[in-house]
């Protein structure tokens, strides 16, 4: 069921998101702390956050969300548990425009997630 709410969601951001090219990559660390402290990252049924000392912490519908993560050659790289599954580890390409981070699984090969910052 999880994985199937992941993927609607990640299907209806997909259409409905504006182009990358709109996006400016993140590419340090100070950057991306900068971002996201003390906010908010959401997005339909996900609310997370990303603290400056590596935790990430939040609900992605019912279920808790619990990871790590560090900065490593310019890609987010996090392990993240949701609803006691393990998603892995992964390098993650970070971009934003104004309030809007996407991020990019597989070091920007992969699949996206967008959220608002608040």
């Amino acid at each position: 069921m999880k994985r199937l709410i992941a993927l609607g969601a990640a299907t209806l951001m997909a259409l409905a998101g504006p182009a990358i090219a709109d996006f400016q990559k993140v590419s340090s660390r100070a950057e991306f702390v900068a971002l996201v402290d003390g906010k908010t990252l959401s997005r339909p049924l996900v609310r997370l956050q990303v603290s400056s000392d590596g935790r990430i912490s939040g609900r992605g519908a019912t279920w808790d969300i619990n990871g790590r993560w560090q900065w490593k050659g310019g890609y987010l790289c996090r392990s993240l548990e949701w609803g006691g599954d393990d998603l892995g580890y992964n390098c993650q390409e970070v971009r934003v425009n104004g309030q809007r981070m996407r991020i990019t699984s597989d070091r920007g090969t992969g699949d996206s997630a967008e959220f608002k910052l608040r």
